[in-house]
C-alpha cells in the first residue's frame, strides 16, 4: 500500500503524528506537507492529492486541515474520490467496510493525536466488504462517468 499524505497549517501536528504511525506500520507514504503554521489554502493540498489517488499513484490519501471538513469537499471534487470526513473510530471502519473510501480527512482542532492514529489504523487495515455495498459504491461511479 502506497499513501499519500498533507495538510494545511491547521493539520500540521496531526500530519507528522500520523506520519510517523505509517512509518512505524511500516506503510509507504508521500508526505505533501505544508510544513508551516501560516496560513495557506487547502485546496492547494487537498486536490493534487486526490487527483494522484484517483490516478493509481497512491492506494488511499490522508488529508488534515482545522476540522477536515475543506479538505473533504476539495478531495470529493475530483472524480474517483470517496473521502469520508472521520473523527471516530466507528466510522473509520464503516467507511472502509461500506464505502470502499480511498481518502480520509481528519481534524486537527476537533480531536487529538492518539485518536487521529487509532482513526488511521482502523482505515488502514479494514477491508471493504463488497455484497450489497458493491452496488451501492458502484451507482456513484456511474454518476460520475455521466459527469463533465
Amino acid at each position: 500500500m502506497k499513501v499519500a499524505l498533507a495538510s494545511d497549517h491547521g493539520g500540521v501536528n496531526i500530519r507528522k503524528e500520523i506520519a510517523h504511525l505509517l512509518e512505524d506500520l511500516k506503510i509507504e507514504y508521500v508526505d505533501f506537507g505544508c510544513d508551516c503554521e501560516t496560513s495557506v489554502d487547502y485546496p492547494d493540498y487537498a486536490l493534487p492529492v486526490a487527483e494522484k489517488v484517483a490516478s493509481g499513484e497512491f492506494d488511499r490519501g490522508i488529508l488534515i486541515c482545522g476540522t477536515g471538513i475543506g479538505m473533504s469537499i476539495a478531495a470529493n471534487k475530483v472524480k474517483g474520490i470517496r473521502c469520508a470526513l472521520v473523527h471516530d473510530t466507528f466510522s473509520a471502519k464503516a467507511t472502509r467496510a461500506h464505502n470502499d473510501t480511498n481518502m480520509l480527512a481528519m481534524g486537527e482542532r476537533v480531536i487529538g493525536p492518539g485518536l487521529a492514529r487509532d482513526i488511521v489504523e482502523i482505515w488502514l487495515t479494514e477491508e471493504f466488504e463488497g455484497g450489497r455495498h458493491a452496488g451501492r459504491v458502484g451507482k456513484i461511479t456511474e454518476y460520475e462517468k455521466k459527469q463533465l
